[in-house]
């Protein structure tokens, strides 16, 4: 075994050794946390319980979600962490399918996991530990040697080197080997109770594929009230204007030639203007810097016009379909007005990448925070656009800042 394939197999050890420590911090934590959140349980029955349940399911949730991000490294499949409840009553939280998954998991985890993290733990110190323990052997009275392994005396140097060197080489295969194994099974339950089965993520995705086609018509039918009342106070408003000059130009040309000229003038210059705010209201529907320059040259161009100091960081996006390019598009450009408008920002800062069949937009601003869907119509609209071409909107904006829009959409071909 070279230099290389040892350092690989004790970085191994040593981060499995990691999760397993991790594994037995949260067992411990859920040793406490459980009779506690039974304790509240039956506080329910009082009313307190009903106010202090639903802040010790959150903070389940939060240690149920660092163990499914943990999951990916060691388990076959990774899950995604089901994210914080998006509402803090009880009865709210307890719908929450994987609120019941948590509660599941907690005591299996408060057992299994404490004791496999343990052992997994102690096999990768145990080396250091039989080392130790064989050279310090004569510190032990002679009529009670150490006995490191196997119950095998160890009373002077003679038998700490034709017992000890084999038991350390022994105990360093355990550690090399043991920590992942431990870690792999500890993972695997954690996943088989935290992940949903194969009929939960079926419902989940036909609820989201209802919600989605809701807000997709619901913002189809408010696209085109839009288009309808633009069209009737802009253009169409200006083309009455146009008739009415024309008409009154026609009908002065036999008793007063002269004065038709003016009349034409201002036609002309209504005409041009509706033609601009025409040209502006194709705009807002599909974008021709999309068509022209590409989801990354639009964004760029959006960023430099922005009133905010604006950075853009943009990787190689490969093909990306329109319908995903229109939805990211605008949600960059509505966070960007948000962020000059609303919050108060010094600078912003837009990064958009690709990884795999995901194209990911991540939009930042150090203004003073507390966004949320509830004040206003802007994240509404951006999560029905994201939604609609199967993506998902995440908001986080603490009050005082900053805030990150994250947009993630498939991309696949």
């Amino acid at each position: 075994m070279d230099l290389s394939t040892t350092r690989t197999y004790v970085s191994r050890s040593a981060r499995a050794a990691g999760y397993c420590a991790i594994a037995a911090a949260h067992g411990l934590a859920l040793v406490v946390l459980i009779p506690v959140l039974v304790y509240s349980a039956v506080l329910c029955l009082v009313g307190v319980g009903l106010l202090v349940l639903p802040l010790e399911l959150r903070l389940l949730r939060r240690l149920a979600d660092a163990e499914r991000s943990r999951l990916g490294r060691w388990a076959a499949t990774p899950t995604t962490p089901a994210g914080p409840h998006t509402r803090s009553t009880l009865r709210a939280v307890l719908s929450d399918p994987a609120t019941g998954r948590d509660l599941r998991w907690a005591p299996c985890m408060a057992v299994a996991g404490t004791l496999l993290g343990l052992i997994g733990a102690v096999l990768f110190l145990f080396p250091a530990a039989v080392l130790v323990l064989v050279g310090l052997w004569w510190v032990f009275p002679a009529d009670e040697p150490i006995k490191v392994m196997m119950n095998i005396p160890i009373d002077g140097w003679g038998s700490a080197l034709r017992i000890g060197v084999p038991q350390f080489v022994l105990s360093v295969l355990l550690a090399l080997t043991g920590p992942p194994l431990i870690a792999r099974l500890a993972a695997a339950s954690s996943r088989r109770l935290l992940a949903p089965s194969a009929a939960a993520v079926l419902a989940e995705r036909v609820a989201a594929l209802n919600r989605t086609r809701t807000g997709a018509i619901t913002a189809h039918g408010d696209e085109l009230r839009r288009i309808e009342r633009d069209l009737h106070d802009g253009t169409q408003a200006r083309l009455v204007s146009l008739a009415m000059q024309l008409g009154l130009a026609e009908r002065t040309l036999g008793s007063d030639p002269e004065a038709v000229g003016p009349l034409l003038t201002r036609a002309r210059e209504g005409a041009e203007e509706a033609m601009a705010e025409l040209r502006d209201f194709l705009r807002s529907i599909y974008p021709p810097v999309l068509a022209d320059r590409g989801l990354a040259g639009a964004l760029s161009a959006v960023v430099a016009r922005c009133p905010v100091p604006a950075a853009a960081h943009l990787g190689e996006l490969g093909e990306v379909p329109a319908q995903v390019e229109v939805a990211v598009y605008f949600a960059v450009t509505e966070a960007l007005t948000n962020a000059a408008k609303h919050s108060h920002a010094r600078s912003a800062s837009v990064t958009l990448a690709r990884a795999g069949d995901t194209l990911r937009a991540e939009i930042t601003d150090d203004g003073r925070g507390g966004a949320a869907e509830g004040h206003g119509t802007g994240l509404r609209g951006m999560r029905r656009r994201v939604e609609a071409v199967d993506g998902v909107l995440r908001v986080q904006s603490p009050p005082g800042g900053p805030t990150v829009i994250t947009v993630e959409c498939p991309c696949a071909s």
